[in-house]
């Protein structure tokens, strides 16, 4: 699996090298490891950075929706197929609002993250959209660590009707 969620990465931008999945009251957490043997966008800055936090992130939160739909183990998730994740992987799961906060420099040749779904609520405001608050955290073996909030918002979901539009 972790392989179909990374096709849409170039391959020197593949980060994510191994990731489990666990269930903890009907919300689930990803953790991955990571190396970035060279950066995708810059020359190497000996630690990882924020455009690499973002990066990294994505992929472990891709392969965590990925997993959670395939395994049928997160209840507002229920609604879809992994036909439908792949459908919106790329254009229907954006980021909303993102922080992160770096306590200390992480080698980036070889890290651990972790990334949990706290909440997933559904909203109908302008359209169908399930929005999805997650955190996240990055560590290395030096004590290099990272951590940051970030607020999906996945568009068009399974199982919920589109909005009418008023003329």
């Amino acid at each position: 699996m972790r392989t179909d969620v990374l096709r849409p990465y170039k391959d020197h931008s593949r980060y994510l090298k191994s990731a489990t999945v666990s269930v903890q009251n009907g919300l689930t957490v990803g953790r991955g490891e990571f190396t970035i043997p060279t950066s995708c966008y810059i020359d190497d800055t000996g630690h990882f950075n924020a455009v690499e936090f973002n990066i990294c992130y994505n992929q472990l939160f891709y392969y965590l929706l990925a997993k959670s739909i395939k395994e049928r183990v997160v209840p507002a998730l229920a609604a879809w197929t992994l036909d439908d994740y792949w459908e919106r992987q790329l254009p229907d799961i954006l980021i909303a609002r993102f922080r992160s906060l770096f306590r200390s420099p992480i080698e980036s040749a070889a890290f651990s993250g972790e990334v949990s779904i706290s909440a997933i609520t559904e909203s109908e405001v302008r359209r169908p959209v399930l929005l999805t608050e997650t955190t996240c955290r990055f560590w290395d073996q030096q004590e290099g660590s990272a951590e940051g909030e970030v607020l999906l918002a996945l568009l068009n979901p399974p199982g919920m009707a589109p909005t009418k539009e008023i003329a």
